[in-house]
């Protein structure tokens, strides 16, 4: 028989759930964006559509063998339109397995001692007790919980791009930058669970206010939207509701203000990770998320600015490494927190 792990990766914009087994490959995976308002309802749906024909070790999940109703309608808008890699995975890819723990991944901050998570892109979740409310619907199985960063950053080290690093840091730009750490192979949150949160580290001493309450974060500067709303400023004529997308095909065909958007952004990533590498060590930094998909656009300041900031002897085989696994990063990642124990 099996053993499966339930992992969950909650954010900003969308919830994620998956079974992976002991390879740490996703074996069945659904999401739904994430509500407005209170998202606890659609991330139970979601469970109990993801596990609804896999035996839970201690407990069933309460609802979850139930044919009709909820689980289908939830397994319905999971699918629509939002399945991810593996979302068409068979049933007997769970036929006679177990889940026998479950990780979750969560924008921060999070509090991994309390168990708690406090989104900053979901006020209606302040201190929300996560990890328990969790733990209740599967009484006597191990339930983990990590910044989503952090559960990024393990999952790409053990199935993607941070393979052999110990000592790696993992970056997701995207709407927000977030990063987690990876040290001596094992996954560092530091004492609540925070550590490697490299999208707030400060590069612009006087730049704009920050989400987190301070200024010139990385964020301000590296954020999908933050680019966007900075090339609009300097003059760049785009439709009302471009993206960074947008941006980066303005970028590739020539147009000087996006690409300098760009340069911008990878001189703070840049600069960002030679802090955290000179702090902690480092071997690899892996850079993935919506951003990061513009390739070089980003990734060739990025290497610029560590020629220029990364200048220790010790840091003179760090590497910057595209992300391989996508979405399924963090799912993977937060499967290995229960692995790992």
């Amino acid at each position: 028989m099996t053993d499966l792990v339930l992992a969950l990766d909650f954010g900003g914009t969308k919830i994620a759930a998956a079974l992976v087994d002991p390879s740490g490959s996703v074996v069945r995976t659904a999401r739904v964006p994430t509500p407005t308002s209170d998202p606890w309802p659609a991330v139970e749906s979601l469970i109990r559509s993801v596990v609804a024909d896999a035996p839970v070790v201690g407990a069933a999940v309460p609802g979850a063998a139930v044919s009709g109703g909820t689980v289908a309608d939830a397994a319905g808008a999971a699918a629509a339109g939002t399945a991810v890699p593996g979302a068409a995975v068979t049933d007997a890819a769970v036929a006679g397995a177990t889940v026998v723990g479950v990780g979750i991944a969560s924008a921060g901050p999070v509090d991994a001692v309390r168990g708690t998570v406090s989104p900053i892109n979901v006020p209606s979740w302040q201190a929300f007790p996560l990890r328990d409310s969790v733990a209740a619907l599967f009484p006597g199985v191990p339930v983990e919980l990590a910044g989503d960063g952090v559960c990024m950053a393990l999952g790409e080290h053990h199935r993607g791009a941070g393979r052999g690093s110990r000592f790696m840091v993992g970056l997701v730009v995207s709407t927000g930058v977030g990063g987690g750490l990876v040290l001596d192979g094992r996954p560092f949150g530091g004492r609540t669970g925070n550590a490697g949160h490299i999208g707030h580290i400060v590069v612009e001493p006087d730049g704009e206010p920050c989400s987190c309450g301070g200024r010139g974060c990385v964020e301000t500067v590296a954020g999908g939207p933050r680019m966007v709303a900075w090339a609009r400023h300097k003059g760049w004529q785009a439709p009302p509701d471009a993206d960074a997308a947008v941006l980066a095909a303005s970028a590739l065909a020539g147009d000087e203000i996006p690409l300098a958007a760009f340069e911008r952004a990878g001189q703070a990533v840049g600069m960002a990770i030679a802090g955290a590498a000179a702090v902690c060590d480092l071997e690899a930094a892996v850079i993935g998320g919506g951003v990061a998909q513009a390739g070089e656009l980003l990734f060739e300041p990025v290497r610029r600015a560590l020629k220029v900031h990364a200048g220790l002897s010790y840091l003179d085989g760090l590497e910057v490494r595209a992300a391989e696994l996508g979405g399924q990063a963090g799912l993977v990642g937060a499967a290995a927190l229960v692995r790992m124990g």
